[in-house]
């Protein structure tokens, strides 16, 4: 087995009648799946797709989502992953930087898309509609699935299977290259140290066009032939209604946001009385505060992981043994982590702050048609940078203390937003905060604390800095803190400090 798609038609050859998708009061089996995916490939082909063609996915969690990945794999072409949430200026660099040929999306998508200068992209492959504006060819997903023809031959291991674009928080976001065994291999990883199976049964409401929903939740469960009963999107109320009434459902993926709204949730309603065989969570920090909050009223320790578009999952908690909070646990099996000096990339002893570096099979092959920034993010024998900080207990326990360009430098003293951060989230007052750094004449940087009160509570910035004192050195308090309704997110939850910064 090569490939996610061989394993979907091994699954639909052996078992074509095991659920593999459940939305909304529909089942979609293995064989389903496969028929429909290698019909929509043939659609691709009869169209003009060649092998190596983009094809670009601007689309909600559905169940045709899942069918086009697999149809475009299936016709040698690569996945373009789109966030749901671009508009026109993130829209126009991804596919003209990808060179898209066509796009499969749905009405409002497409009218996203049609002012835009796209000169590569040839058809837009509309989900659920029969027309849209636009100067594009309109085609429909359902005429494609609508076709047959002679079986076509499996991806090759070393074929190009998907480029997802980095958040891109300084400059233009760059297009990460993932092969399909870099796919293969890191679901593998995955199922064998979660103990995942194909009797478990996944509720699945974290977005597909991120590696989180589609390359960790997705994967896992289509490689194994277990399923996923997917949400177009999660809320609280229904995923806390959910975990209560389906039996089936074993595990719970999400980000620290996802988490926080279920405690709120559950406060309010009530916690399941049962427990779920696995929760985890990634995509951002969650704080020591949180999973002892979650642990109480679930009576289930979260188990927290660590990785990134380019090398999708790097660390993990264990399964069996101590899930620690404020850790990120030890490489997955057959992967590799370390902790080196940034300036000599000399590795480093335990509890030493450096940044992280990883290495196995699941690492991306290189930034798209960047071959500068590639050559930039590996070191001589195959360690890729990951530009985030942390450090490795003497027991192989590894912590994540912020991305190296986060770094505050005040007053000749190291400052690390992750180590403040999690102070001010356990003051009772404190429903959400970011730290950052803001330039100072006196110190070279100064501590910015963006708090977010909790509802019907209030702070006051002495207050908020004499907790930090109390709990930290006196350099590390904020000089600055700023008071707010909400911190600007990305569709993962992720503190998006860039725009902080720039609104500073």
């Amino acid at each position: 087995m090569e490939s996610i798609v061989a394993a979907v038609s091994a699954h639909a050859r052996d078992a074509g009648e095991r659920a593999a998708i459940l939305f909304e009061g529909q089942t979609v089996t293995y064989g389903q799946l496969w028929r429909d995916a290698q019909r929509f490939a043939q659609g691709l082909r009869a169209w003009g797709l060649v092998p190596g063609d983009r094809v670009a996915l601007f689309l909600e969690n559905c169940p045709e989502f899942a069918v086009a990945y697999l149809g475009i794999h299936l016709a040698g072409g690569i996945v373009v992953l789109v966030n749901t949430q671009y508009r026109q200026v993130e829209l126009s660099h991804i596919l003209t930087d990808a060179g898209v040929s066509a796009c499969v999306t749905g009405h409002d998508g497409a009218a996203e898309l049609a002012p835009l200068p796209l000169p590569d992209l040839r058809a837009i492959i509309l989900v659920g509609d029969a027309a849209a504006p636009g100067p594009f060819t309109i085609l429909t997903l359902a005429g494609l699935t609508e076709r047959d023809g002679d079986d076509l031959p499996l991806p090759e291991a070393d074929a190009p299977a998907v480029i997802g674009y980095t958040s891109g928080t300084t400059g233009r976001a760059k297009g990460a290259l993932l092969l399909h065994r870099n796919l293969l291999a890191n679901a593998r990883a995955v199922t064998t140290a979660w103990h995942w199976t194909d009797a478990d049964r996944l509720l699945l409401t974290l977005p597909l066009f991120h590696a989180h929903g589609l390359m960790v939740g997705l994967h896992g469960t289509l490689l194994l032939g277990a399923s996923a009963v997917l949400r177009r999107k999660f809320d609280a109320a229904d995923v806390l209604t959910t975990l209560k009434d389906d039996l089936a459902i074993t595990q719970f993926f999400g980000v620290p946001t996802m988490y926080a709204r279920l405690v709120t949730e559950a406060e309010r309603h009530g916690a399941p009385t049962r427990c779920l065989r696995l929760f985890v969570s990634g995509s951002a920090p969650l704080s020591a505060h949180l999973f002892t909050e979650f642990e109480r009223l679930f009576g289930e320790r979260i188990l927290e992981r660590y990785g990134m578009t380019e090398t999708i999952m790097n660390l993990t908690n264990p399964f069996d043994g101590e899930r620690r909070p404020g850790t990120v646990g030890g490489p997955f099996p057959g992967q590799e982590a370390r902790v080196v000096d940034a300036a000599s990339r000399q590795p480093l002893g335990a509890d030493e702050i450096g940044e992280i570096e990883v290495r196995g099979p699941n690492v991306f092959a290189g930034y798209w048609r960047r071959p500068d920034a590639t050559a930039e993010a590996f070191t001589a024998d195959g360690w890729f940078k990951t530009g985030d900080l942390g450090s490795r207990s003497a027991d192989g326990y590894f912590s994540i203390t912020g991305r190296a360009r986060e770094l505050i430098i005040s007053g000749g003293y190291n400052i690390y937003p992750r180590e403040v951060e999690d102070v001010l989230a356990a003051h009772p007052a404190v429903a959400e905060v970011a730290v950052l750094g803001a330039p100072d004449d006196d110190l070279g940087e100064q501590v910015v604390a963006v708090i977010v009160p909790k509802s019907g509570q209030a702070i006051t910035k002495d207050e908020a800095v004499a907790w930090c004192r109390e709990h930290l050195a006196s350099y590390k308090k904020p000089r600055r803190v700023i008071f707010a309704e909400t911190l600007p997110r990305n569709a993962l939850g992720k503190v998006q400090k860039h725009l902080l910064t720039e609104r500073l």
